[in-house]
């Protein structure tokens, strides 16, 4: 066999090879993530040597010295690994002591008990998304998502061929759900409607009497609620946080949450997926058991990360969040007060809570500018800002804004966002 053969050519004409990439994979990948890293690729990295760049693009402030988790986290976590006794697998449903806690702490905001056996340990809320939209998943079902909204589950339901139908949430009234469109989505394949808070990307807080009417829409099409709290106690406006299991008596509630935002450790992937069903129609209905099998055949989080998770709960003291609200808040009043100084940007509901808020963009009076995605590269290019376009999160012209940032930082940040649109405004 000469050279030619031993190389590519020769396997090209003498085999036909039977596989390929997953190309409904790759449609499915829409991501907040992959769009974050074709910003990052913009920057100019000779410039970031002198200016550097600031992100306020994703939830993520652990770059931030303000934004450190608890040290008696991170000891919890270092005593559980010294133990020696948690380098084993994990059990199906998650480390019992973890489950229990979890249950304990979730249970101080309802007027009921979440049992243990209703607590589902994942490797992050990332990995609960996956695991519910996977057990809802069945031909010509359909589920409705908000919008704007989070991508991921978008992307999961594609990839799991579940048909996604879109609500609206309304700007001019606080970014609430649009209950007449969930209705009028809706139809007998409907299985599930997924409500967001605190909200990420809106930044809204819904209040009780909201989501108690999301609970009677749901209840009335039939069709189980998945309350996404993975920014839940991150309230930094007058609407406190009321989670959705509160309505489980009206209509079954799978909640999905993480210690990564409120412990401010993403990294860390520990996250839950919970039953709240006293009335145990998700045992009757086999979304109980498909939610075990499922983790069955799926990754853990660490075992030690899990068995540290009792004493994180029990133990970490107001004083730590209220450190991270307090910033949080002053962030979000810096935030909401410089954009009405920029006449092509406005933000139509100051943030309440999560890490985000939308803000409108009109491209008319910039001279180069012709869409979000267009204004988000050339701000990261000539500023090293980077921020997430709307279309990310289902909405152009928009921009979703981290205000999770460190408050020196931010105003950094927002005085290059005002320099940037003063440069392309056009000329009267």
């Amino acid at each position: 066999m000469d050279m030619e053969k031993n190389g590519c050519s020769y396997y090209e004409n003498e085999i036909k090879w039977k596989f390929q990439g997953n190309k409904e994979l790759n449609a499915a990948c829409l991501s907040v993530r992959g769009i974050l890293n074709m910003l990052l690729d913009n920057l100019d990295k000779a410039k970031c040597k002198i200016t550097p760049s600031i992100m306020l693009g994703r939830g993520d402030p652990t770059e931030f010295p303000s934004f450190r988790t608890t040290p008696l986290a991170v000891d919890a976590v270092s005593d559980a690994l010294r133990s020696f006794k948690f380098n084993s697998y994990a059990p199906t449903a998650g480390v019992l002591q973890a489950r229990r806690a979890i249950a304990k702490y979730l249970s101080k905001d309802l007027s009921y008990e979440v049992l243990e056996d209703d607590v589902y340990l994942t490797a992050g809320c990332t990995q609960s998304i996956e695991i519910i939209i996977s057990v809802l998943a069945r031909p010509d079902a359909n589920i409705l998502l908000p919008r704007p909204g989070y991508p991921q589950y978008e992307a999961r339901a594609a990839y799991e061929k579940l048909e996604v139908r879109h609500f609206d949430l309304v700007p001019e009234n606080g970014w609430e759900v649009d209950l007449d469109s969930v209705e009028a989505l809706a139809d007998d394949n409907t299985v599930a409607i997924v409500i967001i808070n605190p909200s990420n990307p809106c930044g809204n807080v819904f209040t009780y009497q909201h989501l108690k009417k999301i609970a009677e829409t749901a209840r009335k099409l039939g069709i189980l609620v998945i309350a996404d709290e993975v920014y839940g106690h991150l309230v930094v406006g007058s609407n406190p946080f009321v989670p959705m299991g509160e309505f489980a008596s009206l209509v079954p509630v799978v909640t999905l949450g993480s210690l990564s935002k409120r412990w401010i450790v993403p990294g860390w992937r520990l996250g839950w997926i919970v039953t709240n069903d006293p009335n145990g129609l998700l045992r009757k209905t086999g979304i109980v058991e498909s939610i075990n099998n499922c983790l069955n055949i799926t990754s853990d989080t660490p075992t030690f990360i899990q068995a540290a998770v009792p004493e994180i709960l029990e133990k970490t003291n107001d004083e730590f969040f209220l450190s991270i609200i307090n910033i949080m808040r002053q962030a979000a009043d810096l935030l909401y007060e410089t954009v009405k100084e920029i006449p092509c940007l406005s933000c139509p509901h100051k943030p309440e809570g999560s890490m985000t808020v939308m803000v409108k963009l009109n491209p008319s009076p910039l001279e180069d500018i012709v869409d979000d995605v267009d204004f988000c590269i050339k701000l990261a290019k000539e500023e090293s800002v980077i921020i997430l376009p709307g279309v990310a999160v289902g909405l152009k012209n928009w921009m979703r804004i981290t205000f999770a940032v460190e408050l020196v930082s931010l105003e950094d940040a927002l005085g290059r966002l005002k320099a940037f649109c003063q440069r392309h405004a056009k000329k009267q």
